[in-house]
C-alpha cells in the first residue's frame, strides 16, 4: 500500500510537471514570437535572426549533447544519413524559419503562431502520400482526419482574409503599407502564403525527421547539428542573394541583440527538450494539444506589447482551426488505442513498417 501510494503520488507530481512544463514551453514560444516581430520592426533582417538563434541553439544544446546522448550517436555517418541531415537542416532551418520570420512581418505573432496547428493535418496528408500513413475511408477516424484537415485549412484562409489588425507596424519606416480602405488586407494574405508555405515545409520536415530518427536515435542531438549546418546553409544563401552577410541596422546595441541571441538558443534548447520528454512519457498527441494555449498567449501578448487588434472573422476563422486540429488528434488518439488492442492480440511485430507515423 505505502508503495503504490508513492508510485500514484509521483505520478501525479509527474503530470502536473508535464501539463504545467507544456504551458510554459507554449508561454516561450508566445514571448519570441512577439520579441522576434518587434526586432524585425526595427530593422533586424530576418535571415540575421535565423543565423544567430541557430548558433545559439548549437551551443547550449552541445554540453547536453556530450553528456545525455554520446551513447546513441551513429558509428559512422552513410551518405544517407548525411543527406537527411543536410535536407533537414535546409528545410526545418533556413526555409521554414526564412518563410515563418516573412510571415510575422506581413502578418502579426498570433497569425504566426495558430499555423502550426495546421501541422498535424498536413503530417498526416504527406505521410499518407508516402505511404506512411494508414487511411481507411469506411473507418470513422480515417474521416475524422480528413474533415480535421479541411476545417483547419479552412479556418487559416478565413482567419488570413479576414485578418485586418492595426499595430505598430504602421509608424516605423521599415514596414509594409497597408491600405485601409481595402476589406481583405493584401499584406496579410500574403504573409499568410509565407506561413502557410512554413508550416508545408515544416510538416515535410517532421516526416523526414522521424525517419532519420531510426538511424540516428539522439533528437538533441539532432537538434543540435541541424542548427549548426542550417546556420551554415543560411549565411550562404543570404551571401548568394545580397552579397554579403549583414545583421542589419537595428536601432539596438550589441549587447542587446548577444541577449536576444542567448534567449532565442535557450528557448528553443529548452523547448524541443522538454517537447522530446513529454513525447516520452505521455506521446505526441498531448504535446500538441497544448499548441492553441500559445496562439491565445501570443494575442494577449501582441494586444499588450504590440497594440494588435483582431476583427471577428479572423477570431473566428482561428477558432475552427483549434476545432479541426482537436478532430485531427481526437482521430489520431482513438486511432492509437485501436492499433494498440490489435497489436496485443496478435503476434506481429512492434516495428511493423505500416504503422501510423503519429501514433
Amino acid at each position: 500500500m505505502i508503495m503504490g501510494s508513492s508510485s500514484r503520488k509521483r505520478e501525479i507530481i509527474e503530470d502536473f510537471a508535464i501539463i504545467g512544463g507544456l504551458v510554459g514551453v507554449q508561454f516561450m514560444y508566445a514571448g519570441n514570437s512577439v520579441v522576434s516581430s518587434y526586432l524585425m520592426l526595427l530593422g533586424f533582417k530576418p535571415s540575421s535572426l535565423i543565423i544567430l538563434s541557430s548558433l545559439a541553439t548549437f551551443l547550449i544544446l552541445c554540453p547536453f549533447c556530450v553528456m545525455f546522448e554520446r551513447s546513441q550517436w551513429p558509428r559512422q555517418m552513410s551518405i544517407k544519413l548525411l543527406i537527411q541531415l543536410f535536407l533537414i537542416s535546409f528545410g526545418g532551418v533556413t526555409l521554414f524559419q526564412s518563410l515563418f520570420m516573412e510571415g510575422i512581418k506581413f502578418t502579426s505573432p498570433a497569425m504566426a503562431t495558430a499555423m502550426p496547428n495546421l501541422a498535424p493535418g498536413f503530417i498526416f496528408l504527406i505521410a499518407w502520400g508516402f505511404g506512411l500513413e494508414k487511411v481507411e475511408l469506411r473507418c470513422k477516424y480515417s474521416r475524422a482526419k480528413f474533415a480535421g484537415t479541411l476545417m483547419c485549412v479552412t479556418g487559416a484562409i478565413l482567419m488570413s482574409l479576414m485578418q485586418k489588425s492595426t499595430n505598430a507596424q504602421r509608424d516605423l519606416p521599415s514596414s509594409p503599407p497597408h491600405d485601409k480602405d481595402n476589406f481583405f488586407d493584401t499584406e496579410k494574405i500574403k504573409g499568410s502564403l509565407y506561413l502557410m508555405a512554413a508550416i508545408i515545409v515544416l510538416s515535410s520536415n517532421i516526416v523526414l525527421q522521424a525517419a532519420t530518427l531510426g538511424d540516428f536515435p539522439a533528437p538533441i542531438s539532432l537538434c543540435a547539428i541541424t542548427s549548426l549546418i542550417g546556420m551554415v546553409l543560411t549565411g550562404m544563401v543570404q551571401l548568394v542573394r545580397q552579397g554579403s552577410v549583414e545583421i542589419g541596422l537595428p536601432l539596438i546595441r550589441i549587447r542587446d541583440i548577444i541577449g536576444y541571441s542567448l534567449l532565442a538558443g535557450i528557448v528553443s534548447g529548452a523547448c524541443v527538450s522538454f517537447n522530446n520528454w513529454a513525447m516520452k512519457k505521455r506521446g505526441p498527441v498531448l504535446v500538441s494539444v497544448f499548441s492553441p494555449v500559445g496562439t491565445l498567449l501570443t494575442v494577449v501578448l501582441s494586444a499588450v506589447t504590440l497594440k494588435d487588434r483582431f476583427t471577428i472573422g479572423s477570431l473566428g476563422g482561428m477558432f475552427l482551426m483549434f476545432t479541426g486540429l482537436y478532430f485531427v488528434l481526437w482521430a489520431k488518439k482513438s486511432e492509437g488505442f485501436l492499433n494498440n488492442n490489435m497489436t496485443n492480440s496478435s503476434s506481429e511485430s512492434e516495428f511493423d513498417v505500416e504503422k501510423p507515423l503519429l501514433n
